[in-house]
């Protein structure tokens, strides 16, 4: 919910109904399919219905929504051609933002990234898929923040909230993927802290979220 201080910034009225659905798609708060209904979100934000159904209108730009002919806009869930589609194109801008940044990594931030990888171990025992995938945001975005290429970091960051947000078929991963993503941030890790060779690295990343893709749909990816 955005403060009073935020409604009287330089942000104008859709770009905080804006923030503010795209929030809660990324937090999860929105259900597969569900309507997103632009009155409710007016009143709670106290603002006009026009605001609102812009930023639905730009949310569906993006394919976080979906438009639908006599329902009007609900939660985007993709099929498995353009999930696949998109995991890879995520595969890809991880895997050369986080080569580009290793490099730039520090001590405090390679420990972090340690630290939130040693979450995600010790919640496999009472899994939650939620959390994970949370977790598992945030291990990804410590590696490749440090990209100096502006523009491939924002195509990274991009993907990432994307896949955060918009459903696809067995999204959800389980337990045992998790515990293997573990061990594989780990040898990702090693390998940055060792300055190995920027491929390897960015295979090492890329390989990552393949194994991801393979494992909730099934399909080996033609990048692996």
């Amino acid at each position: 919910m955005p403060t009073s201080e935020q409604r009287r910034g330089a942000l104008s009225k859709a770009d905080i109904a804006y923030t503010h659905i795209k929030n809660q798609l990324e937090q999860g708060a929105l259900e597969p399919y569900q309507r997103v209904l632009a009155a409710p979100i007016a009143a709670e934000l106290g603002v006009s219905g026009v605001p609102v159904r812009e930023a639905i209108q730009r949310l569906a730009a993006e394919g976080l929504l979906q438009i639908v002919h006599n329902v009007g806009a609900r939660v985007a869930v993709i099929d498995d051609h353009a999930y696949r589609a998109g995991m890879e194109a995520l595969a890809v801008m991880d895997g050369t933002a986080t080569s580009l940044a290793a490099g730039q990594l520090g001590a405090a931030d390679l420990e972090r990234a340690e630290a939130i990888n040693r979450s995600i171990l010790s919640m496999l025992e009472n899994f939650d898929p939620a959390l994970f995938e949370e977790l598992n945001t945030q291990f990804h975005e410590v590696l490749y923040s440090a990209c100096p290429n502006e523009r491939i970091l924002e195509l990274a960051r991009s993907e990432w909230k994307k896949f955060s947000s918009i459903r696809g078929p067995g999204a959800a991963v389980d337990r045992d993927r998790a515990r293997e993503s573990v061990e594989e941030h780990g040898e990702l890790l090693d390998l940055i802290r060792g300055s190995a060779p920027s491929a390897q690295i960015e295979q090492a990343a890329r390989r990552h979220v393949l194994k991801s893709l393979e494992a909730r749909t099934g399909h080996r990816s033609r990048l692996l």
